[in-house]
């Protein structure tokens, strides 16, 4: 039996959200991706777990669709193994990740698979040097037939589907030009993917390791991946634990550090950190209410962690040169966590080259 303070203090540790200070080459999160969306996005993700990134450059890191279609930056020294590991388990597993393309390659004829590599080969050869996005999607347009093709009513054009677009990008050998918007894709130097991914980036053990105790479900969720699959794909080295009467699974390597975990630390994490991608919503956040306000269809809001507990959410605010953060508490909050969230404010701000106005705490 594990109670979920036991999970969420693991999974602070094994994020490294209680370290102060860390260099980027031994930050974990980095192995599963650290999502890149919203005007945060990846830069502060590492930012919170002590990372200097005033001075991070492409030279470092590298920023790739991958998971769920999602910009995720990764170590570059890694790239060989990362495309190794988000490829599509099974022709299946490629059809799901695809959406509402998959349909039209099936009516067809078409593989997913061989639909992604065809792609590839096209964006490899249209991208010979750094391409805006829209440009690629244009010229794609003009050489894949109907099946690969959709009508955007927003931009009265055709493209190609959103989702095997992304997803080809890394079989073709692409990465995303770093604060780019709209971005642009450029090829990866000396380009090539790893046999296997290993231990280390296989994303099912990724997973268990950064957000575990977990089920197959949760990765599968994760991954927007077949649960079949992932259950194919188990590793055989864990232990069987039970969360709120749920049983998981668990690194049995990980299994002293799961006991002995103490989650102390004040962040504010942002819409789209790691911590807050766990399937297991509801061991994160148990209120239903709280939830909903983290967790809304539209506009995701930041997420306050206080020693290994969500308490609330928080907002940026800025209008001309005042910056406030804007907090919405899910409890009483005490002197000294005020002023921690404060100073988490005033680190954020900085971050963003801009002076604290406040903290708004709300009512």
């Amino acid at each position: 039996m594990v109670d979920r303070r036991q999970v969420m203090n693991f999974r602070v540790r094994a994020q490294q959200l209680d370290r102060d200070e860390g260099a980027l080459a031994d930050t974990a999160v980095l192995d599963i991706g650290v999502q890149n969306t919203g005007p945060d996005g990846a830069r502060w993700a590492l930012a919170v777990r002590g990372v200097d990134v005033t001075a991070l450059s492409d030279r470092d890191v590298v920023l790739l669709w991958t998971v769920r279609g999602a910009p995720h930056l990764y170590h570059r020294a890694d790239i060989a193994q990362v495309a190794a590991t988000v490829e599509p388990f099974s022709e299946a597993d490629a059809g799901k990740r695809v959406y509402d393309a998959a349909k039209p390659l099936k009516a067809a004829g078409i593989d997913t698979l061989a639909a992604l590599d065809e792609i590839a080969a096209r964006m490899r050869a249209i991208v010979s040097t750094p391409t805006v996005k829209g440009d690629v999607s244009g010229r794609l347009a003009a050489v894949l037939p109907e099946p690969y093709l959709r009508f955007c009513r927003a931009c009265d054009a055709t493209h190609l589907y959103e989702m095997p677009f992304r997803l080809a990008a890394v079989r073709a050998g692409l990465e995303l030009r770093l604060d780019t918007s709209p971005p642009v894709l450029q090829r990866i130097t000396s380009f090539r993917k790893a046999a296997a991914a290993g231990d280390r980036f296989d994303l099912i053990r990724a997973y268990l390791r950064l957000l575990g105790p977990a089920t197959p479900k949760h990765v599968a969720d994760y991954l927007d991946a077949p649960l079949k699959d992932v259950k194919a794909r188990w590793p055989d080295d864990v232990i069987e634990v039970t969360v709120d009467g749920e049983v998981r699974s668990l690194l049995a390597a990980d299994e002293e550090a799961l006991g002995s975990a103490d989650g102390t630390a004040t962040r504010l994490l942002g819409p789209y950190d790691l911590f807050l991608q766990a399937k297991d919503r509801a061991t994160l956040v148990p209120d239903t209410a709280h939830a909903k306000q983290l967790w809304p269809v539209l506009g995701r809001p930041g997420a306050v962690l206080v020693d290994g507990e969500l308490v609330g959410t928080w907002r940026p605010r800025k209008s001309g040169k005042t910056f406030t953060v804007a907090v919405q508490p899910w409890r009483r909050l005490s002197d000294a966590t005020r002023k921690a969230v404060t100073g988490q404010a005033e680190r954020l701000a900085a971050y963003r080259s801009v002076s604290l106005s406040g903290v708004d705490f709300g009512s």
